[in-house]
């Protein structure tokens, strides 16, 4: 699990934060359009940041889950689609995991095409092969506190894994996530249902000996996939494209939302 640090300007006391996850370029259902506006979006906002977690090419072989006969683009040039993509914005990425689908190269060949991408962008400081926990500061200082005037958010990151069609099966592997280390923000990808669920926690402070209650948000993000190919295939429900967008502001108390 590998932890990334983000200190934010200054002047931002709101960001929304924009995830793209299970893009899947190269597939014939992707939707590269939806892709390119919602880039030229995050572009146009200086307060907007991106998480890329996982499955953003659509590696497929002839023994894995997939049509590689219907694909738009082959390995490599899904690559450099994505590289070219993503570019113009690398400066705004926060961070980047890889999914099953870019995991599947490095467990056949041993070649990590996420990393590879990363590296590409100039992101590699931001990349994890797995999952990652981000802290995200807002303000100045060493700590946050009231003194220094900054406050710092948590962000547990996992493409996700397994199947499981059911909407409720789905829901569990979201909330599952809490099991695995305590942050403010939990996003999952993987099983292509847009979903944001809050719950209530008492987070412990050891040093000082005291209980507080806080809310935690989880957020499970959508595929940038139009109905067909294997998913009609397999009879797979037709999913919303609509991803969630999380909100974190700092002042006058750290808040946090997702609206799809």
């Amino acid at each position: 699990m590998k932890v990334i640090q983000v200190q934010l300007p200054q002047k931002f006391n709101e960001i929304e934060i924009h995830t793209f996850a299970d893009e899947h370029i190269g597939d014939a259902q992707s939707d590269v359009k939806r892709i390119k506006e919602r880039i030229a979006y995050v572009k146009e906002h200086p307060n907007a940041v991106c998480i890329l977690n996982g499955d953003i090419i659509d590696y497929a072989s002839r023994s894995s889950i997939g049509d590689i006969e219907t694909r738009s683009l082959n390995i490599m040039d899904q690559l450099e689609k994505a590289t070219e993509l993503f570019q113009e914005i690398s400066d705004r990425i926060i961070c980047i995991t890889s999914g099953n689908h870019e995991f599947r190269s490095y467990k056949k060949e041993g070649i990590d095409f996420a990393k590879i991408f990363a590296n590409a962008i100039g992101c590699s400081d931001y990349y994890s092969p797995a999952s990652a926990v981000l802290f995200i500061k807002f303000g100045k200082g060493k700590s946050p506190s009231r003194e220094n005037n900054s406050t710092l958010v948590s962000i547990f990151v996992n493409h996700g894994s397994g199947g499981g069609r059911k909407e409720g099966a789905k829901a569990i592997r979201l909330a599952d996530m809490a099991s695995i280390v305590d942050t403010d923000i939990y996003i999952h990808s993987h099983t292509h249902l847009p979903m944001i669920m809050k719950q209530g926690y008492y987070r412990t402070n050891f040093n000082a000996q005291t209980i507080t209650f806080v809310d935690k948000l989880f957020v499970n993000t959508a595929a940038n996939l139009s109905y067909g190919g294997y998913g009609e295939a397999q009879e797979f429900k037709p999913a919303s494209m609509d991803t969630p967008v999380i909100y974190v502001q700092a002042k006058p108390s750290k808040k946090f939302w997702a609206k799809l």
